[in-house]
């Protein structure tokens, strides 16, 4: 089954560290008490100034190569309306801010000139989330959609360190992440337990391994850091930017570091800045069963409907048996590779990012149903980064290495067991599977920086913040937290009455108006404005 790249750059924009859980990665099998070296910090030391050489660093724009393995392959963007082309660059950043004439490092570029050069405004540089997702792979995907805001802006987007070609982080190969992601994310037993715990060890040896020089360096401010770098070196006076689901935090903390640099800002499908990684997890699990009661709720309404229910619990509840007979017997998927209940729990996540995809959602259960797991594995592999030829792209491993980066909390096995319960009372069917992924950090070489991100930014232009009342994987609570956050007179609240992760993308045409009349033209909306 050939997977779309709208809805590959969907899933990677969405994708954060407690929807993977077997990307977590844990120092012991029992309570955390086996012994460790001391962890390295992240670092976060406030930088001394860049050097000359690099804010004014020329960039050498060409005509873009197909992305490589770690964006996840494919072919060069297609040029846009009008038959202008991508070009891309790379940009030299310090490795450690706090020692700016040390190693640097190469960040990947990607841009779409202004169509209207006589009016254009500046860059408008994107973040698509993840962590852990390619803006430059990313970007080209969604290209027509943003043709509005190219009349005035370059469209500008980048591979954040530790992402694609942007000095990727590397873990596990390809043969040990498709026995990995194989693997039982829920374990019910002991010798499970003992199983997924080992499999946690391997893949942090692997990950330490192929890049622990670069895991002290890949956490949310050193990227804001590099945001601000890259307006200089673009020319701008201001950022102009646009970030989705983890690019909302990674905007939030950018507001927070400089915020008389805050030009136009819309922060879309907003993470809750207030939560910690439990808080959030839990969050998360709410919001993917509320997506999956929608789909339910549509799918039982609908005489055409393939799936069994006459009630939106009567899909759900098939659904559930459906799961339970895949982890005891997987059944076929694609090529020699079969459908296990982690994998299939893991495409029925993937469909419900947006309601486009609910058909294919329908069509995969049916069919796994019937022993046929092809198209639910291929939504799967369509979240873990993997190629139709069996190669993974870099995003689940820089996904680890930023959150954890990031993430001070760090849970043992009988803290994540005692948790469950109220994952499961949250989700009956993503409950144990997100519960599971608490786990994610725990043994990670490198201490996180914060419990949660401070994005207090007093004295910034206002920052336009999107909450989607149907989102599975930020849920809408995160947009009014972040507004609060940023400040008042800051953080102006416009909420999306819809469905999927995010909102400018979403179907609204009062949601594309709005935000294209404030970035376009300056107009404020009011903060608590509501589109339908």
């Amino acid at each position: 089954m050939r997977t779309s790249p709208a809805l590959r750059a969907a899933a990677l924009a969405a994708t954060a560290t407690v929807l993977l859980p077997l990307a977590a990665c844990s120092d012991d099998g029992d309570d955390g008490g086996t012994e460790r070296s001391t962890p390295k910090a992240a670092s976060t030391a406030s930088p001394t100034a860049t050097p000359a050489d690099l804010s004014s660093q020329k960039l050498d724009w060409k005509p873009c190569p197909a992305p490589n393995e770690a964006q996840g392959s494919g072919t060069s963007p297609s040029p846009l309306p009008g038959g202008a082309s991508w070009e891309c660059s790379f940009m030299d950043v310090p490795l450690d801010y706090a020692d700016p004439e040390g190693r640097t490092i190469e960040l990947a570029l990607i841009r779409a000139a202004a169509r209207n050069q006589d009016r254009r405004i500046g860059s408008l540089i994107f973040n698509f989330g993840g962590p852990g997702a390619s803006g430059v792979a990313t970007l080209p995907s969604f290209g027509t959609a943003y043709d509005t805001l190219r009349t005035r802006y370059d469209l500008v987007s980048f591979d954040p360190r530790g992402v694609g070609r942007s000095e990727g982080v590397e873990c596990s190969d390809d043969a040990t992440l498709d026995v990995r992601y194989e693997q039982d994310g829920t374990p019910d037993d002991a010798a499970e337990e003992k199983a997924f715990v080992k499999d946690q060890k391997s893949y942090i040896a692997d990950c330490e391994e192929n890049s622990g020089d670069e895991l002290p360096y890949v956490g949310t401010t050193n990227a804001a850091r590099d945001m601000d770098l890259l307006r200089q070196v673009l020319g701008d006076d201001k950022l102009y930017y646009f970030g989705i689901s983890y690019g909302t935090e990674l905007g939030g903390v950018y507001a927070h570091l400089y915020p008389k640099n805050v030009g136009r800002a819309v922060l879309d499908a907003v993470v809750d800045p207030t939560e910690d990684s439990l808080e959030s997890s839990l969050g998360q699990a709410k919001g993917f069963q509320l997506a999956l009661d929608n789909f339910s709720a549509d799918c039982a309404e609908r005489d055409d409907c393939k799936l069994p229910g006459a009630t939106a619990q009567e899909v759900q509840d098939w659904i559930a048996d459906l799961l339970a007979q895949l982890e005891k017997k997987p059944v076929p998927g694609l090529g020699e590779r079969k459908l296990t209940e982690t994998q299939a729990t893991t495409g029925i996540a993937s469909a419900l990012y947006s309601k486009e995809t609910w058909p294919l959602l329908e069509q995969g259960l049916d069919e796994a149903d019937g022993d046929n797991g092809g198209l639910l594995l291929a939504l799967a592999d369509s979240l873990n980064g993997r190629s139709e030829d069996g190669h993974y792209d870099n995003s689940n491993a820089a996904n680890a290495a930023i959150n954890c980066a990031d993430s001070k909390q760090r849970f043992t096995l009988e803290q994540t067991r005692k948790a469950l319960p109220a994952f499961r009372e949250a989700s009956p069917v993503f409950g144990d599977y997100l519960g599971w992924g608490l786990m994610a950090c725990t043994g990670w070489p490198v201490a996180g920086a914060w419990d949660t991100p401070d994005v207090s930014a007093p004295g910034s232009a206002p920052i336009l913040v999107i909450g989607n009342t149907g989102d599975p994987a930020t849920p809408y609570a995160g947009a009014k937290a972040m507004a609060a956050e940023l400040g008042k007179g800051v953080g102006i609240e416009l909420t999306y009455k819809g469905e999927g992760h995010g909102a400018y993308n979403g179907g609204s045409t009062c949601v594309q108006r709005t935000v294209d009349a404030y970035l376009l033209e300056g107009k404020v909306p009011k903060s608590g404005t509501v589109c339908e």
